[in-house]
């Protein structure tokens, strides 16, 4: 591609993503040659708003993954054109239609007469000769000159008279079915009348009760929400659910439809016309009908894909971003009935102090004993914190720390500290265990105590604890497993680097796992930077770290703003102003007579300053609003204040439930369809969409989010299915009953010649 044919391309890709994501073609563009130079999204984000008209990092993401597709599209499309070309075939109209396409199954369609594939009967029978007979039996052609009967073609690939009118039939079929326009229009009536229709398979009923909603179950293709998608496809794909794509119209709807679009119509002869309906008929029944729910069940797995990874990345990013407790020293506890509860003190930096291994639901005495255990070292490391892992025996662990705590702090009236029992997620902590990081980070421990530390950091800092753990492992997301995998990692990784770098990142203590998620930074730097590190001691300031091997100016520019120096020499270095800015902090500081340390925090000087007076050529506007905003509260972190769901003492487990409780607890995981929330009895309730506000809610995540404290009542509980029915409203009713789900009728929607079309032979 030219460099005009490119630039061409560019402005056309810079229109139509900015009319996806509502913003102006020139700062798309803007954008675009940004991440052409290899600069990062939240770098972009941050630093380059002059050139992106501000545009956020959830807009610049939607504008990489839509570049890379329609990127894509432009290539295939030259490689379609080039194929077509060579065969002679390409017309100014298919230039122009090829030109046109935005999709790439419409692209597709339009290249598939042009495909060089297998040797089909259809290939076969033209190789024969029989095209001329097959215009003939259609009534568009003159006697051919082999005659009009069957037994003038037959040869060695149709023997038969039966088998040469099928070798015509298959030339027929063929051609309707590599119509770009016949496959699109039938496809997209497919795709927008049809529907999912369900059942199960024969003595399937008690080994896939999970899926009993879907025994007897039918909606259409467009109402059909990710979730429900998902657990479809898995249904059946376990066995238990047999599935039918239904086209939603009768089957002569649709052969009504190829004869019009492929001009098959009866044209009241009795012969053609009988071959007609039959070419129609089999073009529908062994082609199109099976493209169509192929191309339908593709869509609708791409979609709920889609969906589920958003929803996934919504539900991580609030995870990470969750409040962290901050430097306390914290005892984190892993519980176990059999194997004891792990437990690992850390101090306020997350360093291992102590670990043990306590047995406190094994026997009698052995409370008592875990007891004095925990105490002493609650009390020797001065534990403000006890993080209860909320997997098995976690309600009984947590009553056993509180019971601590209590003790403590009647022991210890005179301090102000008081150490706090808190439920933790350990989603995750076992694969951590076991990972690589983890034994490089403690290659002496035993793997059972490593999860106990994991519970205890990610309470101290959940951000910093979590990027350890493939994201995919900390369970927030809904049929993650079922998901294309390659788009829920890219998915997850963006999220990943854009929580990290909206709080930013201590260089002198952060991991090399926390700090390869750093803008530019990739594992190599990473490791680099802790190595050097360790060797040189502590960065005093962000230029020492242009000394660190292979990471150069770029990397330096991508990452050095997002990278903090705490108590260093120059107090910017822990703010998010980034270096190359600096310039403009002391500019400012000249202007208003004070020194860079009197303008850091000093809210009421920087009120008096109008951005307007100090932009440049390099400097904008926004660019010197954001510096003032940063002057003003340097470093703030993003995340909320900690606090944490107070647990109702008696209630561990859901025998313990009943309707109309009114329970505090936790959000686990936010989906399309409600809130999961640990309530503290080892199974998450669920607050459906509908009970989540006396107002219409569309999407769940505009009420509540992972990680976030919440009041419950308890509307009904199913404990065969493990099951618990949850309300947000306060004021619901116990019980309530659920509203049936509503089935989609299968209407036959009929053509106008429908009459016509079935006493020719259509539909039949």
């Amino acid at each position: 591609m030219s460099s005009k044919q490119l630039t061409e391309s560019h402005s056309r890709h810079a229109q139509i993503i900015a009319r996806e994501i509502e913003a102006h073609p020139g700062d798309v563009a803007g954008a675009m040659r940004l991440l052409a130079e290899g600069n990062t999204v939240p770098f972009i984000a941050r630093y380059r708003k002059e050139a992106t008209g501000g545009l956020s990092d959830t807009q610049l993401r939607h504008l990489e993954t839509r570049w890379t597709y329609l990127r894509e599209l432009d290539e295939r499309r030259e490689t379609i054109r080039e194929a077509i070309a060579a065969q002679g075939k390409l017309t100014d109209e298919l230039n122009a239609e090829l030109a046109a396409v935005d999709s790439k199954a419409r692209l597709e369609d339009l290249y598939l007469p042009y495909k060089t594939t297998r040797r089909t009967k259809g290939a076969k029978a033209r190789a024969a000769g029989l095209e001329p007979y097959a215009e003939y039996l259609l009534g568009r052609g003159p006697v051919p000159p082999q005659g009009e009967h069957a037994g003038a073609y037959l040869c060695s690939d149709f023997p038969s008279e039966r088998d040469v009118r099928a070798g015509a039939r298959a030339i027929v079929v063929e051609a309707i079915a590599t119509n770009a326009q016949v496959v699109g229009r039938v496809r997209e009536e497919f795709a927008s009348h049809g529907r999912v229709v369900a059942g199960v398979h024969k003595e399937k009923e008690t080994v896939g009760a999970k899926y009993r909603d879907y025994f007897d179950f039918q909606e259409p293709f467009a109402n059909l929400p990710s979730h429900r998608i998902l657990a479809l496809l898995r249904g059946e794909e376990e066995g238990v659910l047999r599935l039918t794509l239904d086209g939603g119209h009768e089957e002569e709807f649709y052969q009504g439809l190829i004869a019009e679009l492929a001009q098959l119509q009866p044209i009241g002869e009795e012969g053609p016309d009988a071959f007609r309906a039959e070419c129609v008929r089999y073009a529908w029944r062994t082609k199109l009908a099976i493209s169509s729910a192929v191309d339908v069940r593709s869509r609708l797995k791409e979609r709920a894909d889609a969906e589920a990874v958003e929803v996934f990345a919504r539900n991580l990013k609030d995870l990470l971003l969750a409040a962290p407790a901050g430097q306390r020293a914290t005892l984190g506890l892993d519980p176990g009935y059999r194997n004891g509860v792990k437990c690992a003190v850390v101090d306020p930096t997350g360093k291992v102090l102590d670990t043990a291994i306590v047995y406190p639901h094994t026997g009698k005495g052995q409370w008592d004993k875990a007891a004095a255990i925990l105490r002493s070292l609650v009390v020797k490391h001065h534990v403000e914190l006890l993080a209860v892992g909320n997997g098995t025996a976690s309600r009984e662990t947590e009553k056993l720390a509180r019971e601590i705590c209590a003790e403590v702090s009647s022991a210890d009236e005179g301090s102000k500290r008081r150490p706090v029992a808190v439920m933790v997620s350990e989603s995750g902590a076992s694969v951590y265990s076991a990972s690589e990081v983890a034994a490089r980070e403690f290659p002496d421990m035993d793997v059972s105590l490593r999860g106990a530390v994991s519970i205890a950091r990610r309470l101290q800092d959940p951000l910093a604890e979590l990027v350890k753990i493939d994201p995919k492992s900390i369970g927030v997301g809904q049929y993650q497993h079922d998901v294309n995998q390659s788009a829920l990692a890219a998915g997850l990784d963006s999220v990943v680097e854009d929580a990290v770098n909206s709080v930013g990142v201590d260089v002198n203590t952060a991991s090399a796992e926390l700090l390869r998620r750093v803008a530019g930074v990739n594992q190599t730097v990473a490791q680099n930077i802790v190595a050097h590190r360790d060797s040189h001691g502590a960065f005093a300031r962000r230029a020492e770290l242009k000394k660190v091997p292979r990471l150069g100016e770029k990397v330096y520019e991508q990452a050095a703003g997002f990278l903090r120096i705490h108590g260093g020499a120059d107090p910017l270095d822990e703010s998010a102003v980034h270096p190359e800015a600096y310039p403009l902090v002391g500019h400012i500081a000249q202007a208003t007579g004070a020194a860079v340390p009197e303008l850091i925090g000093n809210t009421r000087l920087l009120r008096t300053i109008n951005p307007a007076d100090y932009t440049t050529e390099a400097f904008g506007l926004p660019t010197v609003r954001d510096v003032i905003s940063e002057l003003d509260k340097p470093g703030r972190d993003p995340r909320p204040e900690f606090v944490t769901a107070a647990l109702k003492e008696g209630v561990e487990s859901i025998s313990d439930l009943s309707p109309g409780m009114i329970l505090e607890g936790t959000v686990t995981n936010v989906a399309a369809f409600g809130a999961f929330v640990d309530i503290g009895v080892h199974q998450d309730g669920l607050v459906h969409v509908s009970a989540m506000s006396d107002r219409f809610v569309a999407d769940p995540h505009d009420v509540v989010r992972s990680g976030q404290v919440v009041k419950v009542k308890v509307l009904e509980v199913d404990a065969n299915r493990q099951r618990i029915g949850l309300s947000l409203r306060l004021s619901d009713s116990a019980r309530r009953g659920a509203k049936p789900r509503a089935r989609a009728k299968g209407t036959a929607a009929k053509g106008t010649m429908a009459g016509a079309l079935r006493r020719a032979g259509f539909g039949r």
